[in-house]
């Protein structure tokens, strides 16, 4: 049964966007009065008719908070004294620092400099209670970004040196995720791909990933997702296709070779979550230009990250999204190789080693069934696009061959 309702501005920076209502029990949009600047209403929540549409606003601001399979969200939230997780959101005005939204109570007069999460210190206490920690009788500070981080792995922002960076943790008996980022971060800096930076933190012998916000107070991450609702789907149209078409009628630039690149990379790593929510574009916040795809970010569910030492093989058996269910198939919609030097990435085994160098939790024999799966990966993009030029060539023992045709326009 609903409860009261607290009103608000939403806000994109310091622009009043439109008049909202939230349920206090349930945190869902209950409204939506007047629309002061309906072009700045978040992208995909203005209906074909051109009205804003609860039904999706609300979406989009349930998918702002924490989703109810992040790991160890219901112990968190008996630390927090909190039953519900969409809560969490309005107590830190929905900032994130993902984008500039934000929520300015009615009747106040706030600014986004005063409260943004970009250029103010924020608290750290929800963050470590994601993490596990407990606060005892301690006064909660919900003042957060981590109210509105989404993944179902445990993380938390962290000020460090005076940068926004997110640590984010592993999962099952491997905890493989945070090594498998920075591998992945390592291999798109051989490659040449725009990515996001990840490293490598120990605490308490437990691995985490960290990378710094590549969000500025001046632009937002806006996901796939969302850029494909700007325009109806058509059956006969393909999901890429579709969001192709979607991102030229935005007038978004270089998406079609930055997708082959994230496709590209994700079938070396053989990542199995490339969803719609965790790979998109940027774009200014003020002028809502579009400045073009996003870094490739968030490459953890990879490697064989669950699968035990002895099922870690190229079978091609490997599922995979957002195009299609398998990298088999989700590749060929890459059609130009040119770019990719393949030499960049020889000794990446040799890395992947030094990364995991005294993990309790990758041993000996999984990192050596990773190198060889890894090593068979690349061998097996390299026939592929190599059968783009020399399509004579299909067997091993002429593989060599028509590598060194494709590299020297010559035979040995």
């Amino acid at each position: 049964m609903p409860g009261s309702v607290n009103k608000y501005i939403l806000m994109h920076k310091n622009i009043s966007v439109a008049e909202m209502e939230l349920d206090t029990v349930t945190g869902v949009v209950v409204s939506i009065g007047d629309v002061y600047e309906q072009e700045h209403m978040p992208l995909g929540t203005v209906a074909e008719k051109g009205n804003a549409d609860r039904g999706r606003l609300n979406a989009w601001w349930q998918g702002r908070g924490i989703p109810v399979s992040r790991y160890g969200i219901g112990e968190a939230l008996q630390e927090m004294k909190i039953e519900n997780a969409s809560l969490l959101q309005e107590k830190c005005l929905g900032l994130s620092l993902s984008d500039q939204y934000w929520l300015r109570p009615a009747g106040v007069d706030i600014s986004w400099e005063k409260v943004n999460f970009f250029e103010n210190s924020f608290s750290e206490d929800i963050g470590n209670i994601l993490f596990g920690k407990k606060v005892g009788n301690k006064k909660i500070d919900f003042m957060s970004p981590d109210n509105t981080s989404d993944g179902w792995l445990r993380k938390k922002w962290k000020i460090v040196d005076g940068k926004r960076c997110l640590l984010k943790g592993g999962s099952g008996a491997t905890w493989q995720e945070p090594y498998n980022e920075v591998l992945a971060s390592r291999m798109m800096e051989r490659l040449r791909i725009p990515h996001v930076k990840y490293e490598l933190l120990l605490e308490e012998e437990y691995p985490y990933s960290v990378c710094e916000n590549f969000i500025t107070p001046d632009t937002e991450l806006i996901s796939a997702w969302y850029i494909m609702q700007t325009v109806k789907k058509q059956n006969h149209v393909s999901v890429y296709q579709h969001y192709l078409d979607c991102c030229e009628y935005l007038g978004i630039p270089g998406i079609k070779e930055a997708v082959d690149r994230m496709l590209t990379i994700d079938y070396l790593i053989v990542n199995e979550d490339r969803h719609q929510n965790n790979f998109g574009v940027i774009r200014r916040a003020g002028t809502l230009e579009y400045i073009g795809a996003a870094p490739i970010y968030d490459s953890g569910t990879s490697l064989w990250f669950d699968k035990p030492a002895g099922l870690i093989k190229d079978d091609g058996k490997e599922t995979c999204k957002p195009f299609k269910s398998s990298h088999k198939e989700q590749i060929k919609l890459v059609k130009d190789f040119d770019w990719l030097d393949f030499s960049a990435l020889a000794g990446i085994e040799e890395e992947l080693w030094e990364i995991v160098k005294g993990s309790l939790f990758v041993d000996e024999k999984r990192c050596s069934a990773l190198c060889r799966g890894l090593r068979s990966r690349i061998k097996t993009l390299e026939k592929i696009a190599l059968s783009g030029h020399q399509k004579m060539f299909y067997d091993d023992t002429q593989f060599d061959i028509a590598k060194d045709i494709a590299y020297h326009g010559k035979t040995p």
